[in-house]
């Protein structure tokens, strides 16, 4: 029997549909936005992924709202080429894998026993990194939070008045090294040297040049340190330090060590309060901004419910 061409396509359609496994039900277009279709898969699938992800069951127009959203993101990140690639994607599944101690493969099993492919959720990362992008970049002057607004919400919530402006020191440590149970006789000639070393540097490149060629000897990597980070009594020993010297010999169990001040500037003082204070602000801003953003292009956008 011959099949009429038209039927064998349809029969083929339907074959391919079968093999990928996707219920013909599913592929109901629900809403068309600028001209895109969230179908009722899409919308199944999200609402999969939103309770594997929050603990919640969402309602379907919660569900609905958030695929029109990330429809609009991406057409948005498209006008402005901000398009991540196949291995931006996988790169940032790879990274949430890690972030819970498990390999991308056990990643993808954990998904799909819960009915959620894989390309469900790399299509949620890539809206949010195409979003994180456009909004930074076309916003990034109106999310500048400012030093003294954040000394000031400091100010506000502690009560503390904060110093804003301090100094930032760049030094590098330096180790004589005293083998442990050495006699007093050789401690005093190895401070008898560090005395000679300090006169004949003038520089952190001559401290390098001579530190990293003299036996038993050793200097380590450039260390950056602000005010609020040091004591007061170092603080104090680097401010009486000239640039590229060394301070006074010291007796450590590393053995007799030093600094050699690299560069002394003036600098923004940073604290744990601060940092935490700032990235709140930052995050209100950043809120605020994406909000108002996203609710201009919705406004704009071709949003057509077909099969509620």
């Amino acid at each position: 029997m011959t099949i009429p061409l038209p039927v064998f396509r349809l029969l083929l359609v339907l074959a391919a549909l079968l093999l990928a496994g996707t219920p013909l039900r599913a592929q109901n277009i629900v809403v068309m936005v600028n001209g895109d279709p969230i179908t009722d898969f899409d919308i199944e699938q999200r609402s999969k992924l939103d309770q594997l992800t929050t603990q919640k069951t969402p309602s379907r127009q919660e569900v609905i709202n958030e695929l029109i959203d990330d429809r609009v993101k991406m057409k948005e990140g498209k006008k402005y080429g901000v398009d991540p690639g196949v291995s931006d994607i996988n790169q940032s599944y790879d990274g949430m894998a890690q972030r819970m101690r498990i390999s991308s493969d056990q990643l993808t099993k954990t998904l799909e026993v819960k009915g959620v492919r894989p390309e469900t959720l790399k299509s949620r990362m890539k809206a949010e990194m195409v979003w994180t992008s456009l909004v930074r970049g076309r916003f990034k002057e109106k999310l500048l939070v400012g030093e003294k607004d954040v000394a000031q919400a400091v100010q506000a919530q502690t009560g503390d008045k904060l110093q804003i402006e301090g100094t930032e020191y760049k030094m590098q440590p330096i180790v004589l090294i005293v083998p442990r149970g050495s006699s007093q006789a050789f401690l005093e000639t190895r401070h008898k040297e560090a005395e000679q070393y300090r006169s004949r540097v003038g520089s952190c490149e001559e401290a390098n040049s001579l530190f990293r060629s003299t036996p038993n000897a050793t200097i380590r990597d450039t260390v950056t340190k602000t005010t609020a980070e040091l004591p007061e009594a170092l603080r104090k020993v680097l401010d009486d330090t000239p640039i590229g010297h060394l301070t006074a010999p010291e007796m450590t169990k590393a053995g007799i060590e030093m600094v050699v001040l690299c560069s002394r500037k003036p600098t923004m003082i940073d604290t744990p309060k601060k940092r935490e204070v700032r990235e709140k602000m930052y995050q209100e801003k950043y809120e605020k901004t994406q909000k108002a953003y996203l609710e201009d292009l919705r406004k704009a956008a071709m949003i057509e419910y077909r099969n509620r």
